[in-house]
């Protein structure tokens, strides 16, 4: 393999620090696990190749890829800032607080905490922290007078009882909820009573009368709102509302939409910031950070959110940390306003095309970075549709939509977002571009006949192989334009 730093100084007249580094560290890998680095290298290749529309994904900056390549990964660090249970925690300390104060001026909130490793992380940590500091029982009071080592077996009993006991309320995965957010066999379901609501089935939308209705029948500890794929505003307002009349904390999972909120997209009722309790998000996606996650809350949560170790989480990751303290930072400026702004302007062009083309939307179109596109009229599943669309240049991928008949696994819809074209400096123009190619591949796709039964396969799909060629000759015409970190040089 050629060695990547010679060629890019010898090619580049930019010489910008950022590849230089980006480019050593690789042609070291070559020394040490040629298969890591090429594998590595694939990777950019392939996604130079396709265009990203997968809803949840984005591009993060070689600064932020940068931040999580040293020594900080060598560091134990469980507790919090200046409240550690290991020596030698100064730096990390200083580290963790910057990302946490970037985060709390960002979505102008009182406590941020920076360490959990997933969405689904921060979301447990901000269960729990709710559990301990939240119910309102005198037992739980006695209790939290106590130290956990002074507990008796029958005490213990007692609060496994009534933590498990607990009942919250989220959006159904049918409707465009999370995992987490209540499904059957996901540990939110397990280690509480898990009620969740519904689209209205006519209009496709939240109905809050109808959510406020059955709020009061159960009477959650939690009123938890947010989606994974859902493509329109969340009234705030009015979920808080609902919330205080049943005694509930309000929760927020933004993880999909929390760059929107940075970037001051989302304003007045549909910004969960000024109504929420506590916020959960992943830092990628929107925000373009790197993987992990983040839970912001009110003060008065704080000390129980910092316990997400040893509630939840083991040992934090510094290194992350410092990738999000630079993710945060860079979400501070015009320019990501600006971009945040374009990836909502996007989604509107790509459903408006879609709609223009006589494809059928869930809702009718969106007000954030998502769209989802009702597969039924084209006779396929999600995962034919999902195949084929690779096969022509295009990552997507399957999802349900509201009460699907196909269930999680084939389903009858499409999930795409705008984030990763936008960071790629597409507009409006481009979503239309991608918007006919994708309906082209759509209407000569067809369901595959299984020889053995006769029936139509919901795996397998035929396309017309001209239509697949002249599909990715328009989408590498696309990607020639706006090439994924043109100035790293692999050729």
């Amino acid at each position: 393999m050629q060695n990547l730093l010679d060629s890019y100084l010898s090619k580049s007249k930019e010489k910008r620090s950022d590849v230089i580094a980006y480019l050593a560290a690789l042609d070291h890998l070559q020394t040490v696990s040629p298969s890591i680095a090429d594998l590595i290298l694939k990777e950019l290749v392939d996604q130079r190749t396709y265009l990203k529309l997968i809803a949840s994904e984005n591009y993060s900056s070689l600064s932020v890829q940068l931040a999580m390549g040293n020594l900080l990964t060598d560091k134990y660090s469980e507790g919090y800032p200046y409240h550690r249970f290991y020596a030698g925690c100064e730096n990390v300390d200083a580290v963790e607080a910057e990302a946490a104060t970037l985060a709390q001026d960002l979505f102008e909130v009182d406590h941020a905490y920076v360490q959990p490793h997933s969405g689904a992380d921060a979301n447990l940590v901000a269960f729990w922290a709710i559990l301990t500091e939240r119910i309102q029982n005198p037992f739980m009071e006695k209790l939290r007078k106590k130290n956990p080592d002074e507990l008796s077996p029958e005490e213990f009993e007692e609060l496994r009882q009534l933590l498990c006991n607990q009942s919250f309320m989220g959006l159904s995965l049918s409707s465009g909820g999370h995992l987490t957010h209540g499904f059957r066999q996901n540990v939110s379901a397990k280690m509480m009573r898990a009620h969740t609501y519904d689209i209205d089935p006519k209009t496709g939308l939240l109905n809050y009368d109808t959510i406020a209705k059955q709020a009061r029948k159960i009477k959650p500890l939690i009123l938890l709102a947010g989606y994974s794929a859902y493509p329109r505003h969340i009234n705030f307002a009015k979920m808080r509302e609902i919330a205080d009349e049943v005694g509930a904390v309000f929760m927020v999972d933004m993880a999909h939409f929390a760059g929107l909120v940075a970037g001051k997209v989302f304003q007045g009722e549909t910004n969960p910031t000024k109504f929420a309790h506590i916020l959960t998000t992943t830092t990628h996606k929107t925000l373009r950070g790197p993987r992990g996650g983040l839970v912001l809350c009110e003060e008065s949560l704080s000390q129980s959110v910092n316990k997400g170790c040893p509630h939840v989480l083991g040992g934090p990751l510094p290194h992350v940390m410092a990738a999000k303290a630079i993710a945060f930072r860079e979400a501070h400026t015009t320019d990501f306003r600006n971009y945040a702004h374009q990836i909502v302007e996007n989604s509107h062009a790509l459903a408006e095309e879609f709609i223009h083309q006589g494809l059928k939307l869930v809702t009718g179109g969106t007000d954030n970075h998502l769209v989802l596109i009702d597969l039924t009229m084209f006779g396929i599943t999600g995962r034919i549709a999902e195949t084929a669309l690779r096969q022509a240049g295009l990552t997507v991928n399957r999802n349900m939509i509201p009460f699907d008949q196909n269930g999680a696994w084939y389903t009858s819809g499409l999930r795409l977002g705008t984030p990763a074209l936008t960071t790629l400096g597409m507009g409006k123009k481009e979503m239309k571009e991608i918007a006919l190619i994708l309906t082209k591949v759509l209407k000569h796709t067809k369901p595959e006949t299984v020889k053995s039964t006769g029936q139509l396969s919901k795996a397998r799909g035929i396309t017309d192989p001209k239509i697949i060629e002249e599909a990715r000759t328009r989408v590498q015409s696309l990607l020639d334009q706006y090439p994924l970190y043109p100035e790293i040089i692999i050729s």
